[in-house]
């Protein structure tokens, strides 16, 4: 990778796209979701209380970059772990965390918002499956410094899960610049998707419409933000049929999102909050699948 080339870490924004799901249909979701309750993880849901709610807003612009990008994120705690979901800036109502506060894991799972079910879900897994190698974890330690030093590290985490010695282009749902940077290093190919469309770093053209393009990728690599909006359905659907490598880099759900290993899912990259952007010291990325580092 090549120090003199400085990218913003842009946002992992999510797909847009007409597919056989309607705008209401999470079956990824409600899956595990109905495994929780049956007991499969841990403790009934509705045991267990969330006694604390946040919302993390940031802004960011790198220096010598045209443009800067916002995250905003609902994040409930239940114990000592920490379940996140991304949205839109905006998106959820004000009074969303206050409505948390107090209520069952088992309530929330039923909350007419998606970002709070996701969270929920998250908070509830992270609780009873932390990240540690017991449940098949591999710590990888970011370093201290700007985010944009700490992105750049994050995404050689990432795009070493992907079998890149096989692959000839990937589907980047969610552009990051900082993973596109590692695919160019290793001289992979790449399609960019994401939903506000725009330009790379290189002035390539980010597509809207990722499913449009599945068939000419032979890896995906999405964000978990996929999670949230329902569209990591159709994207695991073509992985399983296919065999497609299919990684998912997660601040979105990461304690959920490793559920789905060999269920067209091929490794996960967890990072439970708080992120790398939110810290300029050390932190730490958990680790799922693909190659042993």
């Amino acid at each position: 990778m090549s120090a003199a080339t400085v990218l913003t870490a842009a946002p992992a924004r999510t797909l847009a796209t007409t597919t056989s799901f309607g705008a209401d249909d999470h079956p990824v979701l409600d899956l595990i979701t109905g495994r929780a309750r049956t007991g499969a993880y841990g403790p009934d849901p509705a045991s267990l209380r969330i006694a604390l709610a946040f919302g993390t807003t940031q802004a960011v612009r790198h220096s010598g970059r045209a443009r800067g990008y916002r995250n905003e994120v609902l994040s409930l705690r239940l114990g000592a772990a920490v379940g996140s979901c991304a949205v839109e800036p905006g998106d959820l109502p004000a009074d969303t965390v206050t409505d948390c506060v107090g209520a069952t894991v088992g309530d929330l799972l039923d909350h007419p918002h998606t970002a709070v079910r996701v969270a929920a879900l998250d908070a509830y897994l992270g609780h009873c499956l932390p990240h540690a190698p017991a449940y098949g974890a591999r710590r990888f330690g970011l370093p201290a410094g700007s985010s944009l030093v700490k992105s750049r590290v994050r995404a050689a985490a990432v795009v070493g899960l992907l079998p890149l010695a096989a692959v000839r282009r990937v589907l980047v749902v969610g552009v990051v610049n900082s993973l596109l940077e590692q695919l160019r290093s290793h001289e992979v190919g790449y399609l960019p998707c994401d939903l506000k469309g725009g330009t790379t770093e290189w002035d390539e053209p980010v597509h809207t419409d990722a499913l449009a393009h599945l068939d000419d990728c032979d890896a995906i690599l999405a964000s978990g933000m996929t999670l949230g909006n329902g569209t990591l359905d159709p994207l695991l659907a073509h992985a399983r049929a296919t065999g497609k490598p299919l990684v998912l880099f997660a601040q979105t759900g990461s304690a959920v999102l490793p559920r789905l290993l060999g269920d067209g899912v091929t490794a996960v990259s967890a990072e439970p909050y708080p992120f790398f952007w939110l810290d300029g010291g050390p932190s730490l990325l958990h680790l799922y699948g693909g190659a042993a580092r």
